[in-house]
Formats: structure tokens, C-alpha cells, sequence
């Protein structure tokens, strides 16, 4: 049994366990709107905290709001995750936890609940599944910047139904409670601090190492996946001493694992003047840490602009990052599974909505100085559909799909690897991005809405488009069971290597290999 640090975070907090929420036996099933569902009971599962019974709808189970930890809050707030409150009765496992409290205002839609306590996860898995079947497993750690999103979004019905896989999605601590460092809270915190975060992912990873064999799934073959922020922590994960043994497979959506990361000792220093803004300057140590744990949600909150990050390298707990990590061989090698959408930033770069064509052009020779005249050779404004349409891709092209080429390069060179590129020019985009008059398809997190019963997409998938999500949960689900996505009946899919081979995931004519995508981008430009 693991428990690094759960038993870790007892020790240091004597009595402070807060007992997990249990829902009562008469409770009515709802979706994560709150809305009832048309639903059945599962067989009820003996988890290591207590017997738990899920709901069955078409073609899978359902077992919503396991506890993984127990509620980070009080003498727990700012803590590694403790371990979950036991029950003896049985827990009606149908109803989705709040999401963790947001940072930034459009990680959700305004009618999703919230609260701080939220490490609970949702397990999927095929209906009526013997706990003999030993299926893969597919853990997910959703995006949102560090500051937004929620698990609870990303139902994995589809998945397990269609690839008898069980699907994980978690939960973990958001903004400054989940990546707040301060030497107070470092002298406190095994690993250092400013990793909450990754504590509650590694602690998931442990609690399906505990458990989820209960439900048919196999321990000895756990996929890790994330998009966005939840990218960068699967790269996090494979540089993590104590994650190694925890998984066998990583998938990783527009992120990039050889990025810098914040060194503990910046993100301590930055982290005094967030607590010295939200109210707790006092020079005693303990004195700090005391009032960072009663401060309001709602101030730190207020103050987060005061201080932005994610987790941080130095600790024990991450005292390499992967680009180090990778480098001397201490990784956690596994097959990997890469790629980005063709415009990522269309989405991440909503605030340039309006631009015109003479502020295109000054904002290019401000950014990019000496180099300004080639940007403007190689983009344009007559190849775009608009201004906004020419500068998003500048940024996709230098900002992240080059990186990534670079990382799908530097990754083959050790492990097996497969590179993907999204390109679907009738897809929407997140609930909420919308930019009226501007093609937002493409864009970052498009790729979301094909892989899960996704609720934050601005609309629903087309048939044409639910056959290229058909081909997509397939070929994830193949790599789960194999290291290897390819599966009958879909475009051959090639390991990445020298002659740059990358699957274009396609609703225009069909999926296909392509090996311009260098050229397309322009990486050679942006990686000289």
C-alpha cells in the first residue's frame, strides 16, 4: 500500500481530518448540472476507505465523488494530501463533487459548484466489468492554466464503453492553494512547498494503485494523460522520483515537457509577497502560516494575479525537471503519445480580438525585434483570414508547435513516441471563447470535445465530426492497452522519428501521415 504523502501530511497534522462528505442512501443520481439522470445501481465496490455503488447508463459504470484525500482544508489547507475519512455504510458514489475553488473565472459554466473541499475523483469503466477483467487504466488530469477547470467536465462513458478501458478523471488544488511556496510552508512540507497540486496527483495515482483493481482494472497498466496544464503535470509526473512505478504509459496535449519550470526558491520569494498582500506579513514563521490558513477563500482569491505559477523544481518531491531529468537518464521512460491542435492560440489569445492590420504589424516588431521582417514574410495578412487569424498563428507556430516538434524529437531519441496534429476546420471551441466574426476552430482544447462527454464545449459534435472522435477514443484507447494506438480499421499510425511522421486527425477527407509539419509551421525559422 502507498501512502507517501498522505501518511506524510498525518504525521505533521495530529487531528485535523476532516470526515469526507458522505451522500445518504435516497439520493437522487444527477448529471455534473445537477440535473437528474436516467440511471441504474451498480454492484456495490469495497474501496480501501469503504463500500461504494455507482449508477450504470449506457454501456458504463459510474461510481462519481471517490474521495482520494481528505478535504485540504484548515490545519490541511496548504498540507500534502491527507488520507480520505473511512465509512462503514455504503456510499452512494452517483453524484460528481463541487470543483475546486477557480482562480480565473472561465474554467467552468456559472451554474458548476465549487469548494475547497474538492480531492474527489470519477471512475468509468465498461458496464458490468468483473474485478477479475483487469482493464487498462486512463487517469486524467484536466488543463485550465493551474487556476481553473475541474474533472468533473470530462466524462469517460464513451471511452470506457468503446475501448474497455476505465477512465479516471481527478480533481486536484488549483491557483495559490495548489502552488503557493513560502520558506514557512516549505520548513512544514516534505518535498518543499508549491506543489500541492502534484501531491494530489501523485496522490490519486497511489489511490488507484490501492483500489482500482476492485473495479477490474489493472494496476500494473495505468495510462496518464492531461491537455494544457494537465500536460505539463503528466511531463512533472515522468520526472518525479516518487511517481515512478505508477504508470505506463503518458499522453501529453499541448504541453511541452522540455519548458523551464519555477525554481522553489523563486516561487518562495514571489510567495512572501502574495501572503504579505492577502494579510499575513507577520515576521514569525508560524505566525504565517497560521493566517494563510484562515484566510478567506474569497481574498486569496482576489490576490492571485499577486501570484502566478505552477509547481515548482528544487524540492525532493520534484528536484529535477524533465528536461534535467530526461537528460541524465533518472526519468520515468514510458511510451509517449504527443501533440497539438493547429491553432492553439486562437483560444489562449483572445485578448488580441480586434486587432487590426497596421496593430498586427507594430505588435510583431515589438515582439519580435530583429527578426520582425522575416515573421512578416513568412505570415502574411494576405494568407489570413483576418488580422487576429495572422497573429494567433505566429503565436501557435513559436510559442508551441514548434516546441513540441522539439520535444517529439528529443523524446524518440530514448522512447517510443507518437505525434499527433489536430486539424479539424469545422470544430468549435470552449463554451464561452467565442469571438464573434473570427474562425476559432483549431484552437487550444478543441481536441477536448472528441475524446470525452466534454460539457464546457460551445456546442455539440456533428455526425461527421462524432466518426473522427470515434477514430480518436480508439486510438487513445489502443495506446492504453498497448503502448500502441494503432487499431484496425483506422490510418496506420507510425512511431515519430527522423522522417518527422505525424498523424493529422482529420474530418476534411480523412486521417493521414504527413511529414510537413516543420514546413507548415515554419520550425525551422522559429527553432533556429
Amino acid at each position: 500500500m502507498r501512502r507517501t504523502f498522505r501518511q506524510l501530511s498525518a504525521a505533521l497534522v495530529t487531528a485535523a481530518v476532516v470526515p469526507a462528505l458522505a451522500l445518504g442512501a435516497g439520493h437522487v443520481a444527477a448529471d455534473s448540472t445537477g440535473h437528474p439522470s436516467k440511471e441504474q445501481s451498480t454492484s456495490v465496490v469495497r474501496t480501501e476507505s469503504g463500500p461504494v455503488r455507482g449508477s450504470t447508463e449506457a454501456g458504463a459504470d459510474r461510481f462519481l465523488g471517490l474521495p482520494y484525500a481528505a478535504p485540504p482544508v484548515r490545519e490541511l489547507r496548504f498540507a500534502p494530501p491527507a488520507a480520505p475519512a473511512s465509512w462503514k455504510d455504503v456510499r452512494e458514489a452517483d453524484r460528481q463533487s463541487p470543483a475546486c475553488l477557480q482562480f480565473e473565472p472561465t474554467g467552468v459554466r456559472e451554474e458548476q459548484a465549487v469548494s475547497e473541499d474538492c480531492l474527489y475523483l470519477d471512475v468509468y469503466r465498461p458496464a458490468r466489468t468483473a474485478t477479475t477483467a483487469k482493464l487498462p487504466v486512463m487517469v486524467w488530469f484536466h488543463g485550465g492554466g493551474h487556476t481553473q477547470g475541474t474533472g468533473v467536465i470530462y466524462g469517460g462513458r464513451t471511452m470506457a464503453a468503446k475501448t474497455d478501458t476505465i477512465v479516471i478523471s481527478v480533481n486536484y488544488r488549483l491557483g495559490a492553494l495548489g502552488f503557493l511556496a513560502h520558506p514557512a510552508l516549505s520548513a512544514l512540507t516534505p518535498g518543499g512547498s508549491g506543489n500541492y497540486g502534484r501531491m494530489d496527483q501523485l496522490a490519486s495515482l497511489e489511490w488507484v494503485q490501492d483500489n482500482i483493481a476492485r473495479f477490474g482494472g489493472d494496476p500494473g497498466n495505468v495510462t496518464i494523460y492531461g491537455q494544457s496544464a494537465g500536460g505539463s503535470a503528466v511531463c512533472d509526473l515522468m520526472a518525479m522520483p516518487s511517481a515512478r512505478g505508477l504508470f505506463d504509459q503518458a499522453i501529453v496535449q499541448s504541453a511541452t515537457c522540455l519548458s523551464d519550470r519555477t525554481t522553489l526558491s523563486a516561487g518562495e520569494q514571489s510567495g512572501v509577497g502574495f501572503a504579505q498582500a492577502v494579510g499575513c506579513a507577520d515576521a514569525a514563521s508560524e505566525a504565517v502560516v497560521t493566517c494563510l490558513r484562515k484566510a478567506w477563500p474569497g481574498t486569496l482569491i482576489a490576490h492571485q494575479a499577486d501570484y502566478r505559477g505552477s509547481s515548482k523544481v528544487g524540492g525532493s518531491l520534484l528536484p529535477k525537471s524533465f528536461k534535467q531529468a530526461f537528460e541524465d537518464g533518472s526519468w520515468n521512460a514510458v511510451p509517449v503519445m504527443t501533440g497539438t491542435t493547429r491553432s492553439e492560440n486562437r483560444l489562449l489569445s483572445t485578448a488580441l480580438a480586434g486587432i487590426t492590420a497596421q496593430g498586427y504589424e507594430d505588435l510583431v516588431r515589438r515582439t519580435y525585434g530583429d527578426r520582425a521582417e522575416r515573421v512578416l514574410e513568412l505570415y502574411p495578412l494576405s494568407r489570413f483570414k483576418s488580422p487576429y487569424d495572422a497573429i494567433t498563428q505566429v503565436q501557435t507556430d513559436a510559442q508551441r508547435a514548434c516546441s513540441m516538434q522539439q520535444t517529439a524529437q528529443v523524446m524518440a531519441a530514448k522512447t517510443p513516441v507518437y505525434r499527433y496534429e489536430f486539424n479539424d476546420p469545422t470544430s468549435a471551441t470552449l463554451y464561452g471563447f467565442a469571438v464573434p466574426g473570427e474562425d476559432m476552430s483549431n484552437a487550444h482544447s478543441a481536441e477536448l470535445a472528441y475524446l470525452f462527454d466534454f460539457t464546457l464545449g460551445e456546442k455539440p459534435l456533428t455526425a461527421r465530426q462524432e466518426r473522427l472522435s470515434d477514430q480518436m477514443t480508439r486510438y487513445w484507447g489502443a495506446f492504453a492497452h498497448h503502448g500502441d494506438p494503432n487499431v484496425k480499421g483506422a490510418p496506420a499510425w507510425p512511431t515519430y522519428g527522423p522522417e518527422q511522421k505525424v498523424l493529422q486527425l482529420r474530418t476534411a477527407g480523412a486521417s493521414k501521415v504527413v511529414t510537413t509539419f516543420a514546413a507548415d509551421h515554419h520550425c525551422d525559422f522559429w527553432l533556429a
